[in-house]
């Protein structure tokens, strides 16, 4: 695309369709030669036997010392392949087109790093859906947050034990019936149905924000603002808390719309962000203060947490199965899970462990992506 900016700088009509065919052209033949590539270029690119001149000239000043024709090269294989033949590299005498000036070197520039992005987007995108969260740069970080917000997420409604009006026959409705019917005079003509209520299950997200998961945990803030947004009936209603040393309930601040101002007021207002955890004391404030007003039968609760709770765990165990029993899934989700040798020696992972529905992991958008799957099947997948 670069290349072509600058052949249309010279001069040379050429429509968007050829550049389109010698990128098609490239994927299969004149990645191995410096020859090759030429040959294919201008077989694409040119349609008048006149032009060749002007190509050769363009050729040569272009992929001169400038390593782009070994960038091309990179764009376009395919990982794993070999480097190209040294022949590519070789520099060639400094020549010129008397046609294409300063200026329009820089806008080529320009457009050569939009090219590159275009070609890169796949990649890239590949290689953040794996990457973990810790060892994020800020750029990276902000564009994971950007590819978070594409995913889709849709929970299917379910039962409930109220009843609503129902247009096809079920159970009779006669209290509904026998108000129509006296509406109508006594013609009993009509017979009214109920159904069960529908409606999406409520999450409840409790994310540990001590120094060790305070990255995993600003993710998962992002993650619970976009699906808490917009309630209704594909979305569940989200309740957010976090904890360190002290519990906190988050959700009135998560109800920004933009998702940076939401988590910006939560990191900003959580007076212990990035400090010690004391998971026991959190959970027991939790089930004494907060478990009868925000879960009920239906309720998922995703359990944030690395584990590492100091001191005696018999406490622990006795508020993970307490919360375990006050909902209808206990998910927990463990950032160690990145790591193909994990065992749960800890004291606290092993008394935490038999009490939840589901271990799984939290460290990169391809395992939020298995979430949302396992949260939208109601089913939970092995850790």
């Amino acid at each position: 695309m670069h290349f072509a900016r600058v052949l249309r700088h010279a001069g040379l009509p050429l429509a968007t369709d050829r550049i389109t065919l010698a990128l098609q052209a490239l994927q299969v033949a004149g990645r191995h030669s410096r020859a090759e590539f030429h040959a294919v270029l201008c077989a694409c690119l040119l349609d008048r036997h006149e032009h060749q001149p002007l190509f050769d000239q363009a050729f040569e000043l272009f992929w001169q010392d400038t390593g782009l024709l070994e960038r091309v090269r990179d764009w376009l294989s395919p990982p794993g392949t070999t480097a190209m033949s040294d022949g590519l590299a070789s520099p060639l005498g400094a020549s010129s087109v008397p046609s294409i000036g300063q200026r329009g070197r820089a806008e080529d520039e320009e457009d050569a790093l939009l090219a590159q992005d275009v070609l890169l987007t796949t990649s890239t995108s590949e290689r953040l859906q794996r990457a973990d969260f810790e060892s994020m740069s800020n750029e990276e970080f902000r564009a994971a947050l950007r590819l978070m917000a594409r995913l889709r997420a849709a929970f299917p409604p379910q039962a409930t034990r109220r009843r609503a009006p129902a247009a096809r026959p079920g159970q009779p409705d006669l209290r509904a019936s026998l108000r129509d019917a006296g509406r109508r005079g006594g013609d009993f003509d009509i017979l009214r149905f109920t159904a069960p209520r529908r409606a999406v299950p409520p999450l409840v997200v409790l994310a540990d924000i001590s120094g060790s998961m305070s990255r995993y945990s600003r993710m998962l803030l992002h993650f619970a603002h976009l699906l808490g947004l917009r309630p209704g009936r594909t979305l569940p209603r989200v309740e957010t808390f976090v904890f360190g040393t002290r519990l906190t309930r988050i959700t009135p601040w998560l109800r920004q719309r933009d998702p940076d101002v939401a988590v910006s007021r939560v990191t900003a207002g959580v007076q212990d962000w990035s400090g010690g955890t004391r998971i026991t004391e959190s959970l027991q404030e939790f089930n004494r203060r907060w478990a009868r007003r925000v879960l009920g039968s239906r309720a998922t609760v995703l359990l944030v947490s690395d584990g590492l709770e100091h001191g005696p765990t018999k406490a622990l165990t006795f508020e993970m199965d307490r919360l375990h029993k006050s909902c209808h899934r206990l998910l927990w989700l463990n950032p160690l899970l990145r790591f193909a040798r994990f065992e749960p020696r800890a004291a606290g992972i092993r008394a935490m462990l038999p009490h939840v529905d589901g271990f799984l992991p939290v460290h990169n958008l391809e395992s939020l992506d298995q979430l949302l799957e396992v949260l939208a099947a109601g089913s939970v997948r092995p850790g």
